[in-house]
């Protein structure tokens, strides 16, 4: 029982890690029905620049991300605006798909020659440590990442809520037309929310950074399931994303317990299918997306 109650407690933390980094494709999608394949890629990026950080001046990578949100914002509004807003409705999201993948590709390729393929790990002083907890030990850092995707999801929740910006963008997401006549500057609002999603990926590559081993590559990875996360959980529904990484973070931990760590991935999958099969509008979208 303390080894389930162990495995429930991992994954609810790692769970909090999709959710931030799922809230980023949700953005792009409900704006203007974008998929963007480069957002993983980005995650990528803001880990590394988490490990050049801390190992150039021996801080906590955390502080990095001073840099890397306002950067990392200033380049979604310009890939936005310079890229995207240029592509047809008709042909959106097809195109967008490509031009995305482009730019996956070339920040692999930048990273691979800065650092070539060599696993990077960043070596924090509490690395190791861990906590008891009613029994269970959790590691320092996952309960670190945990806390700082709690708090950007908190902060993208009030932002889209509780600011003028917020009700413009989520009038956007509901209905470009609409929020068009009433006076909204959907391109520029589009624009900003872009920035928006990519500053959730500067985030939540810093909170991978602590945990996890990285290489050019590694976004490969994680496309997939948080392309899952997206379709599970409701497209352009930001909760409805936050529910479903919670419930396969449970679910994941939970296999690699009782089956096995190598096919544990495949929980994503086959979630994905199912949902496509049964739901394909998702199962944690709908009223839940309205309210917000």
């Amino acid at each position: 029982m303390s080894l389930i109650f162990q495995s429930l407690i991992l994954g609810v933390l790692l769970g909090g890690l999709y959710a931030l980094l799922a809230a980023g494709l949700t953005l792009y999608f409900g704006i203007m029905r974008v998929v963007m394949l480069a957002h993983a890629s980005f995650i990528i990026l803001a880990a590394y620049m988490a490990w050049k950080f801390s190992s150039a001046t021996g801080l906590d990578p955390m502080l990095s991300l001073v840099i890397t949100i306002p950067l990392f914002f200033g380049i979604g509004f310009a890939i936005q605006r310079w890229l995207i807003s240029r592509l047809k409705p008709a042909t959106m999201t097809m195109m967008s798909v490509l031009i995305t993948f482009a730019i996956a590709l070339i920040i692999e390729g930048l990273l691979g020659q800065l650092f070539t393929g060599t696993q990077r790990r960043i070596n924090l002083p509490y690395g190791a440590s861990s906590i008891s907890f009613f029994g269970a030990s959790v590691p320092v850092v996952q309960i670190i990442s945990f806390a700082l995707a709690a708090l950007s999801l908190v902060a993208l929740y009030l932002v889209l809520k509780k600011t003028r910006f917020g009700r413009a963008l989520r009038a956007t997401i509901q209905h470009r037309e609409a929020a068009q006549l009433v006076g909204i500057d959907t391109d520029r609002t589009a624009g900003l929310g872009f920035g928006l999603g990519l500053a959730t990926a500067a985030v939540g590559g810093t909170a991978l950074s602590l945990q996890a081993t990285i290489y050019p590559s590694l976004h490969w990875h994680w496309i997939g399931p948080l392309m899952a996360i997206i379709v599970v959980g409701g497209l352009g529904s930001i909760p409805g994303a936050a529910i479903a990484a919670l419930v396969l973070g449970v679910m994941r931990v939970m296999l690699e317990l009782w089956w096995t760590p190598t096919w544990a991935q495949t929980i994503f999958y086959l979630a994905l299918f199912v949902t496509l099969m049964v739901r394909p509008q998702g199962f944690f979208g709908g009223r839940l997306a309205k309210r917000f």
